[in-house]
Order: structure tokens, then sequence, then C-alpha cells
């Protein structure tokens, strides 16, 4: 088994935000590897209203999901199971999804149909300039509340502005109508409210809460690694 890891969006270099729980899995002989999502701008290609979008994202992560035969679980947080779904789909070697803090799109729909009716505030976007970003004095309390200071201290240099489009952008498969799924409800978010991912949980086949905020596997890694390894 192999793990594939796919962040969440408005952030860059997934093989920091997954580095812990990778460290992990790698003790009990599991490989992992972190999607580079475009839209993020980690394909060379600056985000903006010409750039990389869903498309891109999902082509990048299934190339990685085709890259070998091996039976993999994918596990997406926040955004990334936007990208999960379509990537995903038809893929023989997708064993399992896991999602974190996440969504479970039918075909047709995408981020913007599981928002709130007010943009988010910790959210600044451009429409002139067509990228969106967290707004860096709102990382720290609202998305890593329950991490230490390691953490804190170096996330706020890996925040990206991601292509705004992706936000209106639907998927075109729904992978997890196939592939057996699992959503874990991360209690202490206070990004997307706990109460919000139950109700996106309910299309999983099971559900799993953890005591934890919006970013598990930095604060919980132990946690997501059991889960992981169960699937």
């Amino acid at each position: 088994m192999r793990v594939v890891f796919v962040h969440g969006a408005c952030v860059r270099d997934g093989a920091w935000w997954w580095h812990r729980t990778a460290a992990l899995l790698a003790e009990r002989g599991v490989a992992s590897v972190a999607a580079a999502l475009p839209s993020c701008g980690e394909a060379g290609v600056p985000a903006g209203t010409d750039g990389p979008g869903l498309a891109e994202d999902a082509a990048a992560l299934r190339g990685l999901l085709q890259a070998t035969d091996e039976p993999a679980v994918v596990v997406a947080h926040s955004y990334g199971g936007i990208v999960a779904a379509q990537a995903a789909a038809g893929v023989a070697a997708v064993a399992h999804l896991v999602l974190v803090s996440s969504y479970l799109p039918e075909v047709g729909q995408g981020l913007q149909d599981f928002g709130g009716p007010e943009p988010a505030p910790f959210l600044d976007a451009d429409p002139a300039g067509g990228t969106f970003g967290v707004r860096p004095d709102q990382l720290v309390p609202v998305f890593l509340q329950d991490c230490d200071e390691p953490v804190r201290a170096a996330a706020p240099q890996r925040l990206a502005r991601q292509s705004l489009r992706v936000t209106g952008q639907a998927v075109t498969a729904a992978a997890w109508h196939d592939v057996p799924s699992t959503y874990l409800v991360c209690a202490r978010d206070l990004g997307t409210p706990a109460a919000r991912q139950r109700r996106f949980a309910e299309r999983a086949g099971e559900v799993v809460e953890l005591d934890a905020g919006h970013h598990p596997f930095l604060s919980r890694p132990d946690a997501v690694r059991d889960l992981v390894l169960s699937r």
C-alpha cells in the first residue's frame, strides 16, 4: 500500500504539510507522496485569471495515481477532496479515500457548493488578479490553533495565492461513488465547523471524529497515521 496526500486550498509545498504523518507512516514501512497542485502555483505557472484551475489540479493528481499499480489510499484535505473526487475516478489502484475536513462532491458540484452564504472572513479575494488566499493574520488562530510553535512559525511562509477560478469550477466525476470512503471530522476546526463537516460526511461510507483543528496531520499525526493504516 502507498499513500497519496492532497493538500487544501491556498497553500504550497504539500510535502511539508503532511511531513509529520508521512514520517510516522514511513516508520511502518508505508511510502507516501504529496501531490503538487498547479492552481496554487506549484507547477511553475502563476495562479491568476488565466492560470491553472481544477482540471489541471485533477490531472496532476491523476498522474500520481496512475504512476504505479500499487494500491493507494488517497488522503485529501479540504479543497483536496474536490480534486480527489475527479482525479481518482476510474483509477483501479485507488483502494480508499480519506477525506479530512473536506468534501464529497456530486458531478456538477464544486467548492462553491459547500461554502457559507457569505465569503469566509479569513479569505482575501482579488477578482481583478484572479487569485484568492488566506489572510496571513488569520492562519494561526483559525487553522493552526491546536498546533505547536514550530508548525505555527513555519506555516505562514507556505501560504500561496490560488487561482480564484477553482471556486466556481465543478467536478466531472465523483470517485466516492465507487471507491470506499472515510470522512474525518475535525471537531475543533474553526475554519470548517464540525456541524458543517458532519453534513458533508453524510455521503461517506464511514465517519470518524477527532478532537483536533483543521490540520490534524500536523497536530495529531499519530491519530491520522492510525486511521490511514486501518483502511
